[in-house]
C-alpha cells in the first residue's frame, strides 16, 4: 500500500490526540508522507440567525472554535518536531473528512474512536460510524 499523506480528524479530545500520536509514530523519519491535522466545525448559524448576527462575528466563533480543537493536537506535533498542515473548515462533520481525504490524496485516516460530540453510536462515534461507511481508504481507530 503507497500512502502519501495521512489525516487526522481533531476536535480537541484525548482520543483524537491518541489517533494523531499514532499518525506521527508511523510516519517518524519519513519525509515522503504528508500528514494533515483537519478540524471541521460543523454550521451552528440558521438562515435566519445569520440575519442578526455579523459575518465577522460568525467567522471569530469559527476561528476561535477551530483553534480550542486544534491546540492539544499542535502541542503534540510542536513536542515531536513533525512537519505537518493545518486545517480549518466549516461543514457537515463526516462528510467534510471524506471529501478533505479525497481531495488531498490520503491514503490513510486516522481517528479516534469517540471525540466530544455529544451524539455517540453504539459502539463507536457517530462521526467515525459515518465516515467508515463513506471512504474507501483505509481508517485506522484508536481508542
Amino acid at each position: 500500500m503507497n500512502i502519501n499523506a495521512i489525516l487526522v480528524p481533531v476536535d480537541g479530545s484525548a482520543a483524537s490526540v491518541r489517533a494523531l500520536e499514532f499518525a506521527i509514530a508511523a510516519i517518524k523519519g519519513r519525509s515522503d508522507i504528508a500528514l494533515h491535522i483537519l478540524t471541521v466545525q460543523a454550521p451552528v448559524i440558521s438562515g435566519n440567525a445569520q440575519r442578526f448576527i455579523s459575518a465577522d462575528i460568525i467567522a471569530d466563533y469559527y476561528h476561535d472554535e477551530g483553534t480550542q480543537a486544534l491546540k492539544p493536537a499542535k502541542a503534540v506535533l510542536e513536542k515531536a518536531g513533525v512537519p505537518y498542515q493545518e486545517h480549518r473548515v466549516i461543514g457537515s462533520i463526516a462528510e467534510t473528512i471524506h471529501q478533505f481525504a479525497k481531495a488531498n490524496d490520503c491514503g490513510l485516516i486516522a481517528m479516534g474512536t469517540r471525540g466530544l460530540g455529544s451524539v455517540a453510536g453504539l459502539f463507536l462515534g457517530s462521526v467515525t460510524t459515518k465516515v467508515l461507511s463513506l471512504v474507501d481508504i483505509p481508517v485506522t481507530l484508536v481508542k
